[in-house]
């Protein structure tokens, strides 16, 4: 097959820096693997500039390759500014499911007893994100807020369907959920569809739990593999909560996926789950193993065998550093930026010529 393409997104301060750092591991000349990368410029600067026409392009780009790996980006919070980026990447490839996965991290101790992995697959669309807003000034003077959210059936579906699958290959336990009981009618449609999928996966563990009862039992089932399928809003707060519960939020890679008609990924979009950092921005201290990650989690969606092995290469060797005593200043280390990804690169770079000895055996 020909060289993979993946639609590389820039972006402001430090989310910036580390997208350099990842984009260092993953050149040819440490890998030996050929990628074409395509770059567009979506900074807040020249996203004002092209008045966001740079972030469509990024995501036209995307439905045409399948891959994209994005630095973090600065939202501007003034109302009729470019506003966010990744809502408008989201709705164009059609990204409906994030996944976000807290896994162990060797040598460090986590602030809390986990040691599986635990996932977090959400909805990427709607809920309180989106949703129109408008206060109202009441006769006896009052003031009220309101709020309009909505969920459609066919995210929550691939949400359900995803979380399942993703269960089945992590062999791990489907737990958690929204708040039905409270809310049958809106959060209940997500629970319907998770019901639905435990009968078309009878073979994966399901634990359904509301919400508020997720949180508190996460610490108590810290031993198991678990995924927990979540709305949109609940997953974002869930999300940053699992990652922090292995050490720190830069530990691994957020996933935007577009599936589908079988629920399977058909665009995927490779993040860091933190933002632009602005108080490291300069300083090369901020620690670039979840963009290393990002860029090699993408390489799992390639069909080919030899980009797979460069994603384990990616993966063992990041790890591995952290083990040795190579860490920034998040992990209790003293390394910087620079010299963290430099030893990953050393790491790569002896994995892969090793296991080239040994051909189709490894």
């Amino acid at each position: 097959m020909g060289k993979p393409s993946i639609i590389v997104m820039e972006g402001d301060q430090t989310g910036q820096e580390l997208l350099e750092e990842a984009l260092r591991v993953l050149s040819p000349d440490v890998t030996g693997y050929e990628i074409e990368v395509r770059k567009f410029d979506l900074s807040l600067e020249n996203r004002r500039r092209t008045q966001n026409a740079v972030v469509h392009e990024a995501a036209e780009a995307m439905r045409e390759t399948g891959l994209g790996l994005k630095a973090a980006t600065i939202t501007p919070e003034e109302k009729g500014d470019v506003g966010s980026p990744n809502a408008i990447l989201r709705k164009e490839i059609n990204g409906t499911v994030i996944v976000r996965t807290g896994r162990r991290i060797p040598g460090i101790a986590p602030p809390v007893g986990v040691y599986s992995p635990i996932s977090v697959i959400r909805m990427a669309v709607d809920d309180a994100y989106g949703a129109k807003e408008w206060r109202e000034q009441l006769d006896n003077g009052d003031e009220v807020a309101y709020r309009t959210e909505k969920i459609s059936r066919s995210v929550c579906r691939g949400v359900a369907k995803y979380a399942f699958q993703h269960a089945r290959r992590m062999h791990a336990k489907v737990f958690g959920g929204p708040k039905y009981t409270v809310s049958p009618v809106y959060e209940g449609m997500l629970k319907e569809e998770m019901d639905a999928a435990a009968k078309e996966y009878p073979d994966v563990r399901y634990e359904p739990q509301l919400i508020d009862a997720t949180y508190a039992l996460l610490l108590a089932r810290a031993g198991e593999a678990l995924v927990i399928p979540a709305l949109n809003r609940d997953g974002d707060c869930l999300s940053d909560l699992v990652l922090q519960m292995f050490g720190t939020i830069a530990g691994s890679e957020s996933l935007l996926l577009s599936l589908d008609e079988s629920f399977q990924p058909k665009v995927v979009m490779a993040e860091a789950p933190h933002g632009t950092a602005p108080n490291l921005y300069r300083k090369n201290m901020a620690n670039p193993m979840a963009m290393i990650l990002a860029g090699a989690a993408l390489l799992n969606y390639v069909p080919d065998k030899d980009a797979h092995t460069v994603s384990r290469a990616i993966y063992e060797a990041t790890l591995e550093s952290i083990v040795d005593g190579i860490r920034t200043a998040d992990l209790g280390g003293h390394a910087t930026t620079t010299e963290f990804t430099d030893e990953v690169i050393r790491r790569v770079r002896t994995k892969l010529e090793v296991w080239s000895t040994f051909g189709d055996a490894v």
